[in-house]
């Protein structure tokens, strides 16, 4: 199962942040501040919302 956004290959880590941003348009700096941000709140499980994004999202080619 595959979602139809593709990872970027501008990443830091895996490019889902990145392929997102470029998906929807929006800066990248913004929504990896964004995405740190949400992380570091308790109620926010950030790195597994990264990580499923990261087995289901296309890779770039």
């Amino acid at each position: 199962m595959h979602i139809p956004v593709k990872r970027s290959r501008d990443n830091v880590f895996a490019g889902v942040i990145s392929g997102m941003c470029e998906h929807f348009g929006w800066n990248t700096t913004i929504g990896r501040v964004l995405y740190v941000l949400l992380t570091l709140m308790p109620w926010f499980p950030g790195i597994i919302v990264y990580l499923v994004l990261w087995l289901l999202m296309e890779s770039p080619e």
